[in-house]
């Protein structure tokens, strides 16, 4: 343990006199660089749920959403000169092609809060057809680094 950036009064004891059992005492280690700064803790927070808007308006919708499939996570962007909405973020597959749009009532915060350089991001919860319409219906997330 000589190698902690961690000065030597906070490793735990050797005996069994230690504060922190063994397996989260290598946790703890591994979140500070070798300088002793902490190093970010990653954490996924959820935000709200909805459905994605505008599917039905983007041409080859099926082949676009082929491989989404619940668990699959789709990455967001804002569209800040979209003319019907300043706030809009677009929701994209993994090839990064348009599959739809936050919907305009959900969108507010999210799009002050990616403007602020936050990272979020969608998880299909559920996807079907109903009739021509692909119901498509995700988690919103924020990774907070």
């Amino acid at each position: 343990m000589t190698d902690s950036p961690l000065p030597s009064s906070s490793l735990p004891a050797s005996g069994g006199g230690a504060l922190i059992p063994a397996d989260q005492w290598t946790k703890i280690v591994a979140s500070f660089d070798k300088t002793g700064v902490p190093l970010p803790f990653v954490q996924e927070i959820f935000l709200l749920d909805c459905t994605v808007a505008g599917t039905t308006h983007v041409q080859e919708i099926e082949a676009k959403t082929a491989d989404v499939v619940p668990g699959t996570v789709l990455a967001f962007r804002r569209e800040p000169a979209n003319p019907q909405d300043p706030l809009a973020i677009l929701i994209l597959n993994g090839n990064g092609e348009k599959i739809g749009y936050v919907p305009q009532q959900k969108n507010e915060v999210l799009a002050h809060l990616m403007d602020g350089g936050k990272l979020l991001f969608g998880r299909v919860e559920h996807k079907d057809w109903r009739g021509k319409w692909l119901h498509i219906r995700l988690r919103v997330f924020m990774r907070d680094l």
